[in-house]
């Protein structure tokens, strides 16, 4: 260990006694400090321009030092720079001068040298080290509750790919003689260790060994605060590679062996590294170490419950993948390690989740858009898609095979998975937005519905002309229900939805939920007797009125001692139609659903697009909560009818504004495509009258009652407004809480299984402890003085070294 050291100390007194090593570190502490300090500004800017809650939007800690233009990984992408210049000269510095001969007869042996060698290397990185971590000290000076231990977990992976690169340059500067073809091959060698990981990915055996050796992404789980054994095993494994690599060369250098010995002795080396990289790579072998504060890089409690749940049983996840699909590369051989990353933070709690796929081909919906395809057969579109994407067609199931295995018409042949559990199967689907993978939220919901032995299922009835949930009109309730492709509807958070006629069918006793949304004509006594006879037994509901239609729903209200006020609710406004209200979800409503309370603490409003309010009383058997309620500065319940040409001329009208453009916004408003009539109505706005009977705000326009029926807590929401649930407001592209308040509200009605609440607390770190005058008079000291200070004292080593 002597030996090693005295190399380490001599190697490393020749690295500072050349200028390179010191312009590297000059170079470095500047390009750390202007990245650090550049954030640090922009989110002190920010933060002293959000008024009185004087925070951040989100994680200061992320932003400046783990996020896209964070400085870690500014760093990263940078490092290549820096290694080989430091590298280059460390062995082939021996061969080019001769001296190499010296250490072959010297007695000395290859590993102590290489290690030595490694250590200077070494030493080296942890200055690099310490330069970032003299930023992580300001930032957590600066940043008020900043997670050290995440930064701390980012740091440690810095220090590891310094390592690998070191160990990379130390190999291939025993290669050649010449500094500058070393420090070129460690520029290749590192580009090639970055990029493997995309190549032969359709070749099974070879995707495993490639995706293996490739360092792309090897930091992102240490960067994210989460170590892994197999990511530490990773950098010591392509570490001992190089390391065995440089001293079998240098030995060769020096003995007369075989070509073969020679060979097998590299064999032996990559060989016996790879192995223990495969063992350490299976699942059930791999530890997990979340470092971050709020363990915001593990599965929430309440999902590793479930999947523990799950027990021995294995489950299987089968992917059906149709070639002619949008999301077909998601299940592409490419995208093979890719889909095992993104189960495996389920993987860490049950190890036995074994991922199966299917191929085929088959109609979707968005070929029958393509005119280039008109007139073309599926087969035949089939063989074109996969002439392009380079795919053997006789390997993909066609439309009859996969239909003898299973019926996806439903699915609209899109990606799915389906999941298998003790003989129990669910779907679990992608979404048409940014993120498109499933959640923790959904996923949980799937995993969830495998264990139940009752799915809790919403009726909506549907023999009274009542919103559909099979239509994606504007006033359908589609979206909110059954959309496979929406992330939030009923359909993909656990839910079962069915259709139920008051004509024809009982209605279902296991019913979680029973939804009668607005119908248009008057219940028959038929109807109104099942439905009675569901409300008294303790049956869940929740029922949806509109203006104008109040009489259809009272009399059924009035069992439950509240009723839908005559009327309308108006709402001040300049934009919207007077009708058009903005309510804000009450407090206790928040109790329903966790994101539902984040957003009544933001005051997002909840849109009701025409609504009546609703009277109630509180001695009837049941506990009342109301749960939204209008502005009371600018709402008032209307008495008398309105006319429809009024309000909308109310709304939209502006100086300057004639017959013939007033007649234009309401042909617009009112989806008229006929030529508007003109009238001779006098223009005005909707006023405030007592007179008429108006009652000022606040208005209640949404309640829910409670109350015990055989030892079960019935639940019932009554709302004076359907329109809030409907297509149109969910595709509204303002932020509203109508849908959060409508999931809040299935949540608590089907005793709060579903959906599975993955939320997870804000972060702490989004308050500063700094202003921007502190961080300039920090900036100056870091980004001048203490550069300063090493440029001097790296002049006066030189300096001392030449003159001795």
């Amino acid at each position: 260990m002597k030996v090693i050291l005295k190399v380490a100390i001599t190697e490393l007194s020749t690295l500072f006694f050349s200028p390179i090593a010191w312009f590297l570190l000059i170079v470095f502490w500047i390009q750390c400090g202007v990245t650090f300090f550049n954030l640090m500004e922009f989110v002190t800017r920010h933060v002293e321009m959000s008024g009185d809650k004087q925070e951040y939007y989100t994680s200061i800690t992320d932003t400046v030092f783990l996020g896209f233009q964070g400085l870690f990984k500014n760093v990263m992408d940078n490092l290549y720079l820096y290694i080989p210049l430091l590298t280059m000269s460390l062995i082939s510095r021996e061969i080019s001068s001769g001296t190499i001969k010296l250490l072959y007869s010297s007695p000395v042996s290859m590993f102590e040298i290489v290690s030595g060698k490694y250590i200077a290397m070494m030493v080296y990185s942890l200055l690099l080290v310490i330069i970032v971590g003299m930023y992580m000290v300001s930032g957590i000076g600066n940043i008020q509750y900043a997670d050290s231990g995440m930064l701390l977990t980012a740091l440690f992976g810095f220090f590891l790919v310094l390592c690998v690169y070191s160990a990379i340059g130390l190999f291939m500067s025993s290669l050649t003689g010449y500094q500058v073809v070393a420090a070129v091959s460690t520029f290749v060698t590192i580009g090639v260790f970055s990029y493997i990981g995309t190549v032969w990915q359709d070749i099974s055996f070879v995707r495993e060994l490639t995706y293996y050796l490739s360092i792309s992404g090897r930091t992102q789980k240490m960067l994210t605060g989460l170590i892994t054994t197999n990511d530490v095993l990773y950098f010591i494994i392509i570490v001992y590679i190089f390391l065995g690599l440089t001293v079998y060369k240098l030995k060769a250098g020096m003995e007369s062996k075989s070509g073969a010995v020679k060979a097998a002795r590299y064999l032996t080396i990559v060989g016996s590294a790879l192995l223990i990289g495969y063992i350490s790579s299976i699942h059930g072998f791999i530890g997990y170490w979340d470092t971050t504060s709020d363990k915001s890089r593990t599965l929430t409690p309440a999902v590793q419950k479930i999947v523990k749940d799950l027990g021995e049983e294995p489950l299987e996840v089968t992917a059906y993948v149709n070639l002619l699909d949008r999301y077909y590369y998601l299940g592409s051989s490419s995208s093979y390690n890719r889909n095992i990353s993104r189960w495996e933070p389920y993987l860490r709690f049950k190890d036995n989740i074994v991922l199966n796929k299917v191929t085929y081909y088959d109609t979707v919906a968005s070929l029958n858009t393509r005119k280039n395809y008109a007139g073309k057969t599926v087969s035949q579109i089939a063989e074109q898609y996969a002439k392009s994407m380079s795919v053997n067609l006789k390997e993909i199931l066609s439309p009859e095979q996969i239909k003898k295995q299973i019926d996806l018409s439903a699915e609209d042949n899109r990606y799915v998975m389906q999941l298998k559990w003790k003989g129990h199967t669910t779907f679990l689907r992608v979404f048409d937005d940014l993120q498109t993978w499933p959640s923790e939220s959904e996923v949980a919901a799937a995993l969830l519905r495998l264990q139940q032995t009752s799915i809790p299922k919403v009726g909506f009835v549907n023999s009274e002309l009542e919103r559909d949930i099979d239509k994606y009109g504007d006033r359908d309730f589609k979206v909110l229900t059954n959309t496979p492709a929406f992330r939030h509807s009923l359909l993909n958070q656990g839910f079962d939805v069915v259709n139920v006629s008051l004509h024809n069918d009982t209605i279902p006793a296991n019913l979680a939920a029973l939804v009668l949304a607005d119908p248009l004509v008057s219940l028959s006594d038929n109807a109104m007797e099942k439905l009675r006879q569901y409300i008294q037994h303790g049956g869940n509901m929740l029922i949806a009125g509109e203006p104008g239609r109040q009489s259809i729903l009272n009399p059924l209200l009035k069992e439950l001692g509240v009723q839908l006020d005559e009327g309308v609710v108006i709402n001040e406004s300049t934009d919207e139609m007077p009708n058009f209200v903005s309510a804000y979800v009450q407090k206790e409503a928040g109790g329903f659903y966790k994101p539902l309370k984040y957003a009544i603490n933001d005051s997002v409003t909840i849109k009701m697009p025409g609504t009546s309010s609703i009277s109630f009383e509180r001695n009837n058997g049941f506990s009342v909560t109301p749960l939204v309620k209008t502005d009371p500065a600018k709402s008032w319940l209307r008495i008398k009818p309105l006319n429809l040409e009024t309000m909308i001329r109310a709304s939209v009208k502006k100086p300057g504004d004639n017959e013939t453009t007033m007649a234009y916004y309401i042909a617009k408003a009112t989806n008229n495509t006929t030529t508007p009539r003109k009238s001779n109505d006098s223009l005005g706005t909707v006023t405030f009258s007592p007179e008429e009977g108006d009652i000022i705000g606040p208005l209640t326009t949404a309640v829910a009652l409670n109350r015990k029926v055989n030892g079960k807590e019935q639940r019932i929401v009554v709302t004076g407004d359907a329109d809030f649930l409907s297509n149109k407001e969910f595709n509204r592209p303002q932020r509203t809480a109508n849908f959060v308040f409508s999931t809040a509200l299935f949540r608590w009605m089907s005793g709060g299984e579903f959906p599975v609440d993955t939320r997870r607390p804000d972060p702490r770190d989004k308050k500063i402890k700094t202003t921007l005058e502190k961080l300039n008079r920090e900036k100056r000291i870091y980004q001048w003085v203490v550069p300063g200070i090493l440029l001097l004292f790296g002049l006066v080593v030189l300096f001392r070294r030449k003159r001795k």
